[in-house]
């Protein structure tokens, strides 16, 4: 490249920015970086959380925020109206948007549009390509931003984004998008199906930055639920797909003479709800509700704790999780694991090897299951340590870097496909 043009830009498009409950994203971003590439961050949504993690604080990325309702910057949607119809691709955007919008009437959709404009217009002009993290609303504003500027766009999905959008609206963004990663193995088989080209889909994990987590302990308290309580930790977002209704109903059922403590980190809509049902259950002395917290006091309660519980399950609008970093996270401390089934956590978790998983939506299974590890120092241990050797092994961070590395760069050195009519 000639040494007085710019060296090529990405856009990356993201729901919010930052975000304590997204630290996969801030730990991508950061390792992109590393390895030279630059870019600013588009967040959907101002940030909401009270504090941030050390990550974020080492990003040198700009983060710019679109209007997140159109009404309170009309002047701002009205300019980027103004300078995006001048645009080689507005025509075809606008009529992909509007067809959209026949299928979709809502406010929604057309608060998509609106955020498109204004980022069509204030991109650095030599972002070359839109990167987006999520496919349902930044996978939106991301497409319909590159229609309009006449450059392309990838995305990068998750769970929610993949299982909760109706199958035209997948159908139509993989076909125009030049690529499409996914970190778990259910849902690329699901996006490939409904790709034209399942080429452009692939499985992109993304592992774990070991070289932000300290060793794990030497040793643990050999507490056994007799005389000394053994520690229960869950990190997660108080929402229906964490399954903690579940888990408080498990706790209820175990045994009298079992001396345990749970200790709960996250927050989220659903926390006087289960404030309220640990009560009535009457088990609220013996639960605590620390809610956020950044990732230095996560990583000294993890060091803390005997088992990490996280009891995912499908929500009723078929939300889950996908392969929940923080499971990773407990293995780097070598924590033993309780989970479930549910969609990719038995691609890291064997049952009864890396730690023990029960189906979703089963209480007694979960109680079960917890009065054995509570009660059998062993078990938690050998499961402890085959998680985090597991981990160490084939769960690092640098693989799924190396091929996200690999399709951005070549995203940026070819010209842009043909465009979506």
């Amino acid at each position: 490249m000639n040494e007085s043009q710019p060296a090529p830009r990405l856009a990356v498009v993201l729901k919010g920015y930052p975000r304590l409950s997204e630290t996969f994203i801030a730990q991508e971003l950061k390792a992109l970086e590393d390895r030279g590439f630059v870019f600013d961050i588009w967040s959907l949504r101002q940030p909401y959380d009270d504090r941030t993690h050390p990550i974020h604080d080492l990003i040198r990325a700009r983060a710019r925020y679109l209007p997140e309702y159109l009404y309170q910057e009309p002047l701002r949607v009205l300019n980027g109206w103004r300078a995006a119809r001048a645009m080689p691709g507005y025509a075809a955007a606008r009529r992909v948007w509007l067809r959209d919008l026949a299928r979709d009437r809502t406010p929604n959709r057309v608060r998509r549009w609106g955020q498109a404009l204004v980022l069509a217009a204030e991109i650095d002009p030599a972002a070359q390509f839109h990167y987006a993290h999520f496919l349902h609303t930044p996978g939106s504003v991301a497409r319909y931003a590159a229609l309009i500027r006449g450059v392309e766009w990838g995305v990068s999905a998750h769970a929610k984004d993949i299982w909760t959008i109706p199958e035209w609206e997948k159908t139509e963004k993989l076909a125009d998008c030049r690529f499409g990663v996914t970190c778990t193995g259910s849902g690329a088989a699901h996006l490939k199906a409904l790709a034209s080209d399942p080429a452009k889909i692939s499985l992109v994990y993304h592992g774990l930055d070991l070289s932000r987590f300290p060793p794990p302990p030497e040793s643990r308290p050999a507490r056994d639920g007799r005389t000394e309580p053994v520690i229960l930790l869950s990190v997660g977002r108080l929402v229906a797909k964490k399954g903690y209704d579940d888990l408080l109903a498990a706790l209820g059922r175990l045994p009298a003479e079992v001396n345990w403590r749970f200790i709960h980190i996250g927050g989220g809509p659903l926390k006087d709800a289960l404030a309220r049902h640990a009560t009535q259950l009457g088990l609220s002395d013996r639960v605590e509700w620390r809610g956020k917290r950044d990732q230095t006091e996560v990583i000294a309660a993890l060091r803390a704790a005997d088992v990490f519980v996280l009891p995912s399950k499908i929500a009723g609008d078929g939300d889950r999780d996908g392969l929940p970093n923080v499971l990773m996270e407990a293995a780097s401390q070598r924590v033993a694991i309780v989970s479930t089934t549910v969609s990719a956590i038995p691609e890291f978790i064997g049952n009864g090897l890396e730690g023990l998983l029960v189906p979703p939506d089963a209480p007694d299974a979960l109680a079960k299951g917890l009065a054995e590890v509570i009660g059998d120092v062993a078990i938690r241990t050998s499961m402890a340590g085959a998680a985090y050797d597991r981990l160490t092994r084939e769960f690092g961070m640098e693989r799924g870097i190396d091929m996200l590395e690999e399709l951005l760069r070549t995203a940026l050195s070819q010209p842009p496909a043909a465009q979506v009519a």
